[in-house]
């Protein structure tokens, strides 16, 4: 796939005991993304945050937390994205989902590599 130029970047904010169907929230969305067609995804894990419940989430050891703050990342067309917010508002009940514009500089995969 190529992808270069006026792309979107898809930001998706959420706990990690988040579940969708009994599964980990971050994961069914990045399966759901990849089963759409999309350019990629990439699940970050936060050591520390809050959100709409101002519960404070930490990784420290004194007050270690069982859901720390993940962040998903997509990058594609706008198009893409958009048909793929339908989906992402099914799937969730909490978290926050923010949209930007992203100029894409470039985007290869290597065929020999799997």
């Amino acid at each position: 796939m190529k992808l270069d130029g006026e792309g979107q970047l898809l930001r998706i904010y959420i706990g990690e005991q988040d579940k969708w169907h009994h599964q980990p929230l971050y994961e069914a969305i990045v399966l759901k993304a990849r089963e759409r067609g999309l350019a990629g995804a990439t699940v970050l894990r936060g050591p520390m945050g809050f959100g709409a419940h101002s519960r404070l989430h930490t990784a420290k050891i004194l007050r270690l937390s069982e859901d720390l703050p993940v962040l998903i990342e997509i990058v594609d067309k706008e198009d893409r994205i958009n048909a793929f917010l339908p989906v992402l508002d099914e799937m969730m009940t909490d978290g926050l989902v923010t949209l930007e514009k992203v100029r894409i500089i470039k985007y290869q995969g290597n065929p020999g590599k799997l």
